[in-house]
């Protein structure tokens, strides 16, 4: 018999229907019940790519006797962090309060206020040295709950007046060019200090890969070829050490493309498999960037095979982009195990190449040792081989024997920020190496985010919503402010790539959108007034650092700062300006953290150069724009565009008009000062 989450839109949830435990979707229905019954509220927040999400339910909520103590004692609530990740950012600021860390799966019990006032991540189904069972758990909280509600409603109390106290973002900062100069050169030092000079990334293990920082590091060396004329070998070593060391690792598919979570050693060797689709959308961007600074062959591989794994295996049948792949995968003995589908031994190795399984064996490193667990390994690819078309070939191969395999499931959610991410980084991607695929892929997602992500609510036609699947939106996940800001930023990559101004006039309207709800006291906030509201929730939170993800801040400040550039519109890049002095103090003091704050800083260093482009029908030069690695340039050769106003071709020949915060250059023609301007080094 299947419970309440057997109607949502989310797999996560879905995968909870069969649980003896009488789970709630977050709303209202839920907390109305808690009050009714005079029990707290049990909050259980995961994901579906999320290991130990698995495991704890496998333990405890498919346990009937841990299923009995829950239901009889609380209103349980199960959310997707992915789909409502404000009421994760909530309650991760009230666990990290209370326990000094955060992760998933997060446990929270709240007060029928919606308060927390306890909470927890993973609890085992025994207690252990460092944990007690989440049964022993469950009798404790129900006890505090029944006989000590003083201390439950002080601790309430507190946890709130805590993260409301967080909400105040400091602003004490100087806005001038020399301090955002400041700020980024010292960013560049604190990166140098935890920089792994072997392995490449930043700090110990596990290892993310840090996608906002490598982007600010090529932006920065951009700048500075574009201003000194020179490279700067420190923070090339960092781009190109970090840049190759993940492509040839393990967290790299060597098989079918696409990179994992992050490893968990610091060689980048064997990873936490799940694979998502925000981690593979910027780095398609950083490779691309990569490419442009450096011309490596690798990283021109790795888009291309990056970019083809986005559209083979994450494209839903609507066109867009699925979010993530799980970690485990059934084994060919029945079991649920994290990697069975990625690693090997080299007897496999050898039955699908023949006589060329020991030499692929030792080129991928896949030895009867095993790096990994059983014997496996992962694969990696320590060097290229002295045949690629073979290699090529051979790949294939062993790709379509292990399409044999369990695959892992894939939560086909519709994320809008994270297809945003997809569109600009395929759009990009595909005009720099002249891959119209790529573009169309780009544009098909985009269509399906207009059509179904901001058409869902009919008398909110410009609202936009963050989840949808199967072509249908969730109606409680209501769209933040990441979700417009990457969204506006997405629009305009796909103009640059088409020349289609529509996604410009989309932009603009998403800017407005940002404007009119998503600011408060001169404060961006991560959701509309309006769907705090809805969603009932007491505080929000906006926190500026840029993780694995931009932040919604630098990224708003991005898409301001974009759109300006290229409408011309000087309000609106008051409005960005207006938005930097928390940015600039973050990227002085904690450089690691502030990757994408300090790479629009560098952008705003620089202009950033507003590129008008006149060509003849037959040229080259618009391709050859396309290329510039200018920090946040931007072009068009649109008729319609407001940069290509009044200009021409120069004595029949091409122009290139740049202009800068509004000011404009004389218009180049010369290919050497065109490519010196704009930083086109390939």
């Amino acid at each position: 018999m299947t419970n309440r989450l057997a109607a949502s839109t989310s797999p996560y949830l879905q995968a909870h229907a069969d649980n003896p435990v009488d789970w709630y979707e977050w709303g209202d229905e839920a907390f109305d019940a808690a009050k009714q019954r005079g029990v707290p509220v049990f909050l259980s927040v995961g994901y579906s790519a999320c290991h130990w999400c698995h495991v704890m339910a496998h333990e405890s909520f498919e346990n009937p006797h841990i299923a009995e103590l829950m239901n009889e004692n609380f209103v349980n609530v199960k959310v997707d962090r992915e789909e409502l990740p404000t009421i994760d950012a909530l309650y991760m600021q009230a666990t990290q309060a209370l326990t000094g860390h955060g992760g998933w799966p997060m446990s929270v019990w709240l007060d029928h206020d919606r308060r927390p006032w306890y909470a927890g991540t993973y609890f085992p189904p025994v207690p252990s040295h460092s944990s007690p069972s989440f049964a022993q758990v469950l009798v404790a909280i129900d006890d505090a709950w029944r006989n000590e509600r003083q201390k439950v409603d002080f601790s309430a109390q507190r946890l709130i007046a805590a993260i409301s106290a967080t909400k105040v973002i400091s602003d004490h900062q100087e806005q001038s060019s020399q301090a955002m100069r400041e700020a980024c050169a010292n960013a560049v030092e604190q990166l140098a200090h935890s920089f792994d000079p072997v392995y490449g990334g930043f700090g110990n293990a596990p290892k993310f890969p840090p996608a906002s920082v490598l982007k600010f590091l090529m932006r920065w060396e951009a700048l500075n070829r574009i201003e000194e004329g020179t490279s700067d070998l420190r923070i090339m070593t960092m781009v190109d050490v970090t840049c190759e060391q993940m492509a040839r690792g393990g967290i790299y598919d060597q098989i079918g493309g696409g990179f994992s979570r992050y490893s968990v050693d610091d060689k980048w060797a064997v990873p936490h498999f799940e694979k998502m689709l925000y981690d593979n959308a910027q780095l398609i961007s950083v490779y691309t960037q990569w490419w442009l600074l450096t011309g490596n062959a690798l990283a021109k591989r790795i888009v291309s095979e990056v970019c083809d794994f986005l559209i083979s295996d994450m494209t839903t049948q609507e066109g867009a982009f699925a979010c993530a792949f799980d970690a485990d995968s059934i084994d060919d003995t029945g079991h649920l195990v994290e990697g069975a589908f990625y690693a090997w031994k080299p007897d496999q190795i050898q039955q699908v190449l023949d006589s060329a399984g020991v030499q692929v064996s030792e080129l991928l490193g896949i030895s009867a040792e095993g790096n990994f667990e059983h014997g496996y390994s992962v694969p990696s690819l320590k060097r290229d081989p002295k045949d690629l078309s073979e290699w090529h070939t051979q790949r294939g191969n062993l790709h379509k024997a292990r399409s044999t395999r369990n695959p892992p499931q894939r939560d086909d959610k519709v994320i809008a920020s994270w297809n945003a991410l997809a569109i600009s980084a395929l759009a990009r991607a595909g005009r720099v190496f002249a891959e119209p695929r790529w573009i169309a892929a780009a544009a098909r997602a985009a269509d399906v985010l207009v059509s179904v992500h901001l058409g869902a609510a009919a008398d909110e036609p410009t609202t936009l919503m963050r989840v949808s699947r199967d072509g249908k939106v969730s109606t409680h996940a209501v769209g933040t402010l990441e979700d417009y800001a990457l969204l506006t930023s997405a629009f305009l990559d796909l103009a640059q790539a088409t020349d289609d101004q529509s996604w410009v006039s989309l932009a603009q309207m998403l800017v407005h959108e940002i404007d009119s709800h998503f600011v408060d006291g001169g404060q961006l906030i991560d959701l509309s007034k309006i769907a705090q509201q809805k969603l009932g929730i007491p505080e929000q939170v906006l926190d500026i650092t840029d993780n694995v993800l931009p932040s919604a801040w630098s990224a708003t400040v991005e898409a301001l700062v974009t759109v300006a550039a290229l409408t011309g519109d000087s309000h609106i890049r008051a409005r960005a300006e207006s938005y930097l002095g928390p940015m600039i103090g973050l990227v002085a003091k904690h450089g690691r953290f502030a990757g994408n704050c300090a790479a629009v800083l560098t952008s705003v260093l620089d202009g950033p150069r507003e590129v008008a482009v006149v060509a003849k029908p037959d040229s080259f030069m618009v391709d050859h724009i396309a290329r510039m690695t200018a920090p946040g340039a931007v072009y068009t050769a649109s008729e319609s565009s407001p940069l290509m106003q009044g200009r021409t071709l120069i004595n029949d020949l091409d122009a290139v008009y740049v202009c800068r915060e509004f000011v404009c250059q004389q218009p180049l023609t010369d290919l050497a000062e065109i490519s010196q301007s704009l930083g086109i080094f390939h």
